[in-house]
């Protein structure tokens, strides 16, 4: 049972890991789509993206075999300056 719940959530992890350059990438394919609004610029848009979205596989893909994606996540979300003033706290 554990290990099928450790598998959902590093599946989230790499999810949500894929999702952040995905959506840059789009981002920035709309905004040269909409400079230049043809079929050129469609494409190049669309190329855009999807090299948001290659990086984002290959960013999670390395998180995940590496430290895994929970790990890299709660690090990324983890806030040093709180804990290290609790800690303080803590002492006296």
């Amino acid at each position: 049972m554990k290990k099928g719940l450790e598998s959902i959530t590093e599946i989230i992890g790499w999810l949500q890991i894929v999702i952040s350059p995905t959506i840059i990438g789009t981002g920035l394919g709309f905004i040269f789509y909409s400079n230049f609004e043809n079929m050129t610029g469609l494409i190049l848009g669309i190329i855009i993206s999807l090299i948001g979205f290659i990086i984002g596989i290959v960013l999670a893909n390395k998180k995940y075999k590496t430290t895994g994606t929970v790990n890299f996540l709660s690090r990324i979300s983890a806030t040093p300056e709180i804990e290290a003033e609790s800690e303080i706290k803590n002492k006296k």
